[in-house]
């Protein structure tokens, strides 16, 4: 059985103070209801809901994301969610997904259909994973990358399309988080693609996904919110929390007193508003490392002809290592639903100390490469450029993460609170949306009902 989450007093649970509108804490709130607990609230630093999750509509009538967000799941509590609030406006879509490499698009993912490469890469992606003899999660990220896929498939793709994701030399990463995240692929197999001249597409778990019909993935939430609409108090950013005497102060001087607190702010910056943290603690929160994303979508007066869903680039003609075909994924996501006249890219560009990125410009220098990787052909005209900053984007695991979270999540569990949520978590391989939504359900029932969370690596 987990450690029970008990009030100051040791009684019951009283009330729960939620930390982020996002999916993780409209998932705890919604469940905190169904269980028939009703002394919560949830303070979102923002106007609206939606965290990461949230989208925006641009001057020009655009619909962007904050990044490459599509709707799978593992779950049935995510799939009951989405079916309620979304009452069947959802459209699905199989994945058609590329690489871009040279002049050339290769089939997602790169390692699994190498026939679509010059003869000479081929040769040399095939001898690299011949002599590769495996992996350990023991490894650092870098090290394994070669031991999986040899020095070919490494240096071409894998190697510098990570660095361009993660913004962190891999060496600094481990390899604990790969899971579903990475196709690992044998000799034979690809040997096998390349004799039968056919492409290997299915891997991963979304070959097919759900997008909102209109309002970008933002409307999952923006519905979900609105149900809950009573108990969310908007623009209430938390700047301390008082664990021994469980309240939190808010940024307007506001304190608030709490039995349970769950929260789903980066883990990082918990622990520093933690006044009575240890000192162990905050060392451990210092080890956590994330990556920053400029969100740049271009849209085009150009009518939507392009087929792919979302590409890939590892290379240096572009600044960003991916771009969304977002008015595939929905016409309305462009002005009026006329994708005959409008079609739309969503581009992520990373950025950290180890990989600079400068804001100046670059608008002219995504908009450029999206003609340089061949995304965009002639000259369409541009009709909207809009930049969203991300300072939180992806939890970075970094060969420290895990020891660091195994001394700082048993501490706050002591304290009462539950940090859960892509960066609550501050676990990438859990850091989907159904991911987000399982860890808000499993810590509402975990301090209601006691029961087990589910998801592994939740403590």
């Amino acid at each position: 059985m987990p450690v029970p989450i008990v009030s100051g007093s040791g009684g019951p649970i009283g009330r729960v103070l939620i930390i982020g509108a996002g999916p993780c804490g409209l998932a705890c709130a919604r469940e905190l209801e169904r269980l028939g607990h009703r002394d919560w609230l949830v303070l979102e630093r923002e106007r609206e809901a939606g965290g990461l999750a949230s989208s925006i509509v641009d001057p020009a009538g655009f619909t962007w994301d904050l990044g490459g967000h599509v709707v799978f799941s593992h779950y049935g509590e995510f799939d009951a969610l989405l079916e309620e609030v979304m009452n069947g406006d959802v459209l699905h879509h199989d994945r058609s997904s590329y690489i871009r490499f040279a002049d050339r698009w290769v089939p997602y993912p790169f390692q699994n259909n190498l026939r679509h490469l010059p003869a000479p890469i081929v040769a040399e992606c095939l001898d690299g994973l011949a002599a590769a003899g495996g992996g350990s999660t023991e490894m650092d990220f870098a090290t394994w990358m070669r031991a999986v896929f040899g020095a070919g498939i490494t240096r071409h793709f894998m190697d510098p399309y990570n660095f361009k994701v993660w913004a962190t030399p891999p060496a600094q990463m481990s390899s604990t988080w790969i899971a579903e995240r990475v196709s690992v692929i044998d000799y034979q197999r690809v040997l096998a693609n390349l004799r039968s001249d056919s492409d290997d597409v299915g891997w991963g778990p979304n070959n097919r996904f759900g997008f909102p019909a209109a309002g970008g993935t933002g409307e999952i939430y923006r519905r979900l919110a609105a149900r809950l609409e009573s108990g969310i108090r908007y623009r209430a950013e938390v700047v301390e929390v008082d664990a021994e005497r469980r309240s939190v102060r808010l940024a307007d001087g506001a304190e608030l007193a709490y039995d349970a607190l769950v929260s789903t702010m980066p883990l990082d910056l918990l622990v520093r508003a933690l006044q009575s943290a240890p000192a162990a603690v905050r060392v451990a929160a210092r080890e956590l490392r994330h990556n920053s994303v400029y969100m740049v979508g271009v849209g085009y007066e150009a009518p939507l002809r392009d087929e792919k869903s979302w590409m890939y680039f590892p290379q240096p003609h572009a600044p960003f290592y991916r771009a969304t075909n977002f008015a595939k994924y929905a016409a309305a996501n462009v002005p009026e639903a006329d994708t005959a006249r409008y079609c739309s890219y969503m581009t992520e560009v990373s950025y950290s100390d180890a990989k600079r990125e400068e804001r100046a410009g670059l608008e002219e220098r995504v908009e450029a490469g999206l003609r340089a990787a061949g995304v965009v052909s002639g000259r369409p005209s541009v009709a909207s450029i809009h930049v969203e900053d991300i300072p939180y984007a992806y939890p970075v695991p970094t060969v420290g993460r895990d020891a660091a979270l195994a001394v700082i999540q048993p501490w706050l569990t002591e304290q009462g609170i539950l940090s859960r949520g892509r960066f609550g978590s501050w676990r990438y391989e859990m850091g989907n949306m159904d991911h987000a939504v399982k860890m808000g359900i499993d810590a509402a029932r975990r301090m209601v009902a006691v029961a087990e969370e589910e998801l592994v690596g939740a403590v």
